[in-house]
Protein backbone atom coordinates (compact mmCIF):
# COMPACT_ATOMS: atom_id res chain seq x y z
CA UNK A 1 0.00 0.00 0.00
CA UNK A 2 1.32 3.43 -0.92
CA UNK A 3 1.52 6.36 1.46
CA UNK A 4 1.46 10.06 0.66
CA UNK A 5 5.20 10.29 1.36
CA UNK A 6 5.90 7.13 -0.60
CA UNK A 7 3.96 8.38 -3.59
CA UNK A 8 5.86 11.66 -3.52
CA UNK A 9 9.18 9.78 -3.48
CA UNK A 10 8.05 7.60 -6.39
CA UNK A 11 6.86 10.56 -8.47
CA UNK A 12 9.99 12.57 -7.67
CA UNK A 13 12.15 9.69 -8.88
CA UNK A 14 10.16 9.45 -12.12
CA UNK A 15 10.57 13.17 -12.76
CA UNK A 16 14.28 13.03 -11.94
CA UNK A 17 14.74 10.08 -14.33
CA UNK A 18 12.81 12.03 -17.00
CA UNK A 19 11.50 8.84 -18.58
CA UNK A 20 9.89 9.90 -21.88
CA UNK A 21 7.07 7.33 -21.57
CA UNK A 22 6.04 8.53 -18.08
CA UNK A 23 2.67 10.25 -17.82
CA UNK A 24 3.86 11.89 -14.62
CA UNK A 25 6.89 13.39 -16.37
CA UNK A 26 4.64 14.72 -19.13
CA UNK A 27 2.21 16.17 -16.58
CA UNK A 28 5.00 17.96 -14.69
CA UNK A 29 6.52 19.25 -17.93
CA UNK A 30 3.12 20.66 -18.93
CA UNK A 31 3.59 23.18 -16.14
CA UNK A 32 1.85 24.65 -13.15
CA UNK A 33 -1.17 25.95 -15.06
CA UNK A 34 -2.06 22.58 -16.54
CA UNK A 35 -1.31 20.77 -13.28
CA UNK A 36 -3.55 23.22 -11.42
CA UNK A 37 -6.42 22.68 -13.84
CA UNK A 38 -6.17 18.94 -13.19
CA UNK A 39 -6.26 19.53 -9.42
CA UNK A 40 -9.47 21.53 -9.79
CA UNK A 41 -10.99 18.85 -12.03
CA UNK A 42 -10.12 16.04 -9.64
CA UNK A 43 -11.32 18.02 -6.63
CA UNK A 44 -14.73 18.39 -8.27
CA UNK A 45 -14.84 14.69 -9.13
CA UNK A 46 -13.89 13.75 -5.55
CA UNK A 47 -16.61 15.99 -4.19
CA UNK A 48 -19.25 14.60 -6.55
CA UNK A 49 -18.24 11.02 -5.79
CA UNK A 50 -18.45 11.73 -2.06
CA UNK A 51 -21.93 13.20 -2.53
CA UNK A 52 -23.40 10.67 -4.94
CA UNK A 53 -21.35 7.48 -5.19
CA UNK A 54 -20.06 4.67 -3.02
CA UNK A 55 -17.32 5.16 -0.44
CA UNK A 56 -15.03 3.10 -2.69
CA UNK A 57 -15.59 5.41 -5.69
CA UNK A 58 -15.10 8.44 -3.47
CA UNK A 59 -11.82 6.99 -2.18
CA UNK A 60 -10.68 6.34 -5.75
CA UNK A 61 -11.39 9.94 -6.72
CA UNK A 62 -9.62 11.25 -3.61
CA UNK A 63 -6.58 9.14 -4.53
CA UNK A 64 -6.55 10.74 -7.99
CA UNK A 65 -6.79 14.18 -6.36
CA UNK A 66 -3.81 13.42 -4.12
CA UNK A 67 -1.81 12.31 -7.16
CA UNK A 68 -2.65 15.52 -9.02
CA UNK A 69 -1.75 17.65 -5.98
CA UNK A 70 1.65 16.00 -5.93
CA UNK A 71 2.12 16.61 -9.66
CA UNK A 72 1.34 20.29 -9.00
CA UNK A 73 3.86 20.31 -6.16
CA UNK A 74 6.53 18.85 -8.42
CA UNK A 75 5.73 21.26 -11.24
CA UNK A 76 6.10 24.17 -8.81
CA UNK A 77 9.16 22.83 -6.99
CA UNK A 78 7.41 22.34 -3.66
CA UNK A 79 8.49 19.42 -1.51
CA UNK A 80 6.77 17.67 1.36
CA UNK A 81 8.64 19.61 4.04
CA UNK A 82 7.39 22.86 2.49
CA UNK A 83 3.82 21.64 2.88
CA UNK A 84 4.25 19.94 6.25
CA UNK A 85 5.53 23.24 7.69
CA UNK A 86 1.95 24.53 7.43
CA UNK A 87 0.06 21.50 8.77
Amino acid sequence: MKTFDGLYAELSAKVEAAAPESGTVAAVRAGVHEAGKKVVEEAAEAWMAAEHESPERAAEEVSQLLYRVQVLMLARGIDLDDVYAYL
